[in-house]
């Protein structure tokens, strides 16, 4: 309640007071514009013990080393193990209500009333994740020689989750009920009548206790890579990002150690030690050049900031991954440890789905619905359509319509005239008499539009009268 309202509830008691003993029409204002505002304060008394803040979650441990070293036979002692979670903090407690005294919240009132609430705990933190166990990297001439490396990689444990701070008992009414008397009309009369009416205060409820936070996880064990050879392996690239813009005239140089996963890995190493079993060997270094070769009428630069994505893959090829608001048709070649990739068309997913009804014409066998492509790329794109054809039918009123074809359109009745379609939509299974001139008719079609491996629909919808012939 807003403390100007506070101020002036005194004052508005007062008057409530003077005029219930002024006639009926006097006093119809006060319940309306205090009582209401009043009791929504006094119907409870004291104050609710506020709830104790949560624990703090532990913070994670860290995650050991990664170590490279080259064996030749001495023995070798690693730890790389991960670093244990902290534990998380413990909820506070609730705290206590505030219970008041009851005896000035009754006093007669004519409401009931609830004892002040107590406090709930706060939430135990979440044990931090314990770090995982670091990775080893082994370049070895002779296998054996692994046989001397002991390593320790295990992951850290898990914090334990705090515990929720308990909750406090609300408090307890006094006295439990109690009896307001109500009188109407002028005493000695006729119509003055008394009535009791019985009014309880109910216990305040207690806090609930906070509930105990979760453990962390355990950390995973650290992993073995193991190569054969007396020199470390040069940094892979093996995905090049950026601009569309940024491919022209230029060369990408992408590269990729190539690995292959095996089990045991305990069983290469000395007894005793603690890594993950499955681990890598290294089996040989993929490396391929890539440009772009760009036979598209419009020029690269046209198309800005579109994402695109070289990826050299373990068959050693590169894959291209146009942004999803690029339509890109084109093909590969690779040869020499060189790959090119032609695009032949590149096209904006926003111009893909710009067709549009140009005409409909004639009537009967040769009625023919006519769409355009705004966007100018049907020598490119490849399209189908589809049509629901409905006409007016009398039986159902004047808006009704009844379905008389509903399917694909075969191509040999589509026509492309550069951008423009024209469906023979009167060589279809069609019955005459929906096609003759003044038939009201309702036609969508669904025309599919794909290029390479995208595709898209779009719907086109006309409704009119099948005109006369010129």
């Amino acid at each position: 309640m807003h403390n100007s309202f506070r101020s002036k509830l005194p004052l508005l008691l007062t008057f409530c007071l003077f005029t219930s003993f002024l006639p009926a029409s006097g006093s119809v204002l006060c319940p309306a514009v205090a009582s209401d505002e009043y009791y929504k304060v006094a119907r409870n008394y004291g104050r609710d013990g506020r709830a104790g803040t949560d624990g703090r979650s532990g913070r994670d441990g860290s995650s050991g080393d990664n170590q490279n070293i080259f064996v030749n036979g001495s023995p070798v002692n690693l730890d790389l193990s991960g670093k244990d979670g902290e534990d998380g903090e413990d909820g506070e407690h609730g705290y206590q209500p505030d219970c008041g005294s009851q005896r000035d919240a009754y006093g007669g009132a004519s409401h009931d009333i609830n004892a002040p609430d107590g406090g709930s705990g706060g939430n135990g933190g979440k044990g931090g994740d314990g770090g995982n166990g670091g990775s080893l990297t082994v370049y070895y001439n002779n296998l054996a020689d692994l046989r001397n490396i002991s390593i320790r990689a295990t992951g850290g444990e898990g914090g334990r989750g705090g515990r929720g701070g308990n909750g406090t008992e609300g408090c307890n009414c006094h006295r439990r009920r109690w009896e307001v008397k109500t009188c109407k009309g002028t005493p000695g009369s006729p119509d003055y009548k008394c009535t009791d009416k019985v009014y309880r205060c109910s216990d305040g409820s207690d806090g609930r206790d906070g509930s105990d936070g979760s453990d962390g996880s355990q950390g995973r064990l650290g992993t073995l890579s193991i190569v054969n050879s007396k020199e470390a392996l040069a940094a892979d690239t093996p995905t090049v990002q950026l601009a569309i813009s940024e491919l022209i005239n230029k060369q990408f140089h992408l590269s990729k150690n190539k690995w292959n996963q095996r089990m045991g890995a305990a069983s290469l190493l000395a007894p005793g030690s603690a890594i993950a079993d499955d681990y890598r060997q290294f089996e040989q270094r993929l490396e391929e050049a890539f440009q772009i070769v760009w036979q598209e009428r419009q020029p690269i630069t046209s198309f800005g900031n579109q994402a695109v994505t070289l990826n050299l893959t373990d068959n050693k090829q590169v894959e291209i991954t146009f942004s999803e608001e690029l339509w890109v048709e084109g093909n590969t070649k690779s040869e020499a440890n060189f790959t090119t990739f032609t695009v032949n068309y590149a096209i904006p997913k926003k111009d893909v789905t710009r067709l549009a009804v140009a005409e409909f014409t004639d009537a009967g066998q040769n009625l023919n619905l006519k769409i355009v492509d705004l966007a100018a790329k049907s020598d490119a794109i490849n399209t189908q359509f589809r049509v629901k054809f409905r006409a007016q039918d009398s039986s159902h009123g004047f808006s009704g319509y009844k379905t008389e074809f509903e399917g694909d359109i075969p191509t040999e009745l589509v026509t492309r005239d550069y951008n423009r379609f024209i469906l023979a939509l009167g060589k279809l299974k069609i019955p005459d008499e929906a096609l003759r001139p003044g038939v009201n008719v309702d036609i969508e079609v669904v025309a599919t539009r794909s290029l390479g491996i995208r595709s898209a629909k779009q719907t086109i919808s006309w409704q009119g009268a099948i005109r006369k012939p010129r």
